[in-house]
């Protein structure tokens, strides 16, 4: 193999990988089921609302386990915030873990409160699956990461939890989706 034909092959190895976190940026909102019920709060924040309908002055984070149906993972509680603040900050504030790939430790989402764990066998369209977080995580099985602005849709977020910047009155959901459901998080 020539020294272009490995360059070439190298960089269309990463645009696939760009590609792939790419192509889920771009998923259309869809509806899906009704969200998963509060399972914890913050513990730096007594004032952290733990309802699905209770107002938030802050940035409320909402993490479900989606296709996984693993509610342990999932999580629906406000971080008081007053001035725009990245994600990672936030999620941290509102006890949520999260592991990246050994590859892409800062940059992609693996899992989520432990959730999948690598024994746990992901059923999709073409039979199971186990995250090993390696590398890219599947691009049928993965965790997204949302934002909704005060008044408005979700938006399939542009930038990781390092340098995302979440308002007062916004919200942040991972969701994990499997074989493209649920497509977007619930209105």
């Amino acid at each position: 193999m020539t020294l272009t034909k490995m360059r070439t092959a190298a960089a269309s190895s990463l645009a696939a990988a760009g590609l792939l976190f790419s192509l889920a940026a771009c998923s259309a909102p869809a509806t899906q089921p009704s969200a998963s019920e509060p399972a914890s709060t913050p513990a730096a924040s007594s004032s952290a609302a733990t309802s699905a309908d209770a107002p938030c002055d802050g940035v409320k984070v909402i993490v479900d386990s989606g296709a996984l149906k693993q509610e342990a993972a999932d999580t629906n509680v406000c971080v008081p915030v007053d001035e725009p603040t990245v994600a990672a900050e936030i999620l941290e504030e509102a006890d949520v873990e999260t592991e990246g790939t050994t590859e892409y430790p800062n940059e992609l989402v693996c899992r989520v409160n432990g959730v999948p764990a690598a024994d746990f066998d992901i059923t999709h369209k073409g039979g199971t699956y186990r995250e090993e977080c390696g590398k890219m995580p599947a691009a049928f099985a993965y965790w997204a990461l949302w934002v909704k602005p005060a008044t408005g849709d979700w938006a399939y977020a542009q930038e990781g939890l390092a340098t995302l910047k979440v308002s007062p009155g916004e919200s942040l959901e991972l969701l994990f989706t499997v074989d493209g459901e649920p497509a977007a998080p619930a209105a």
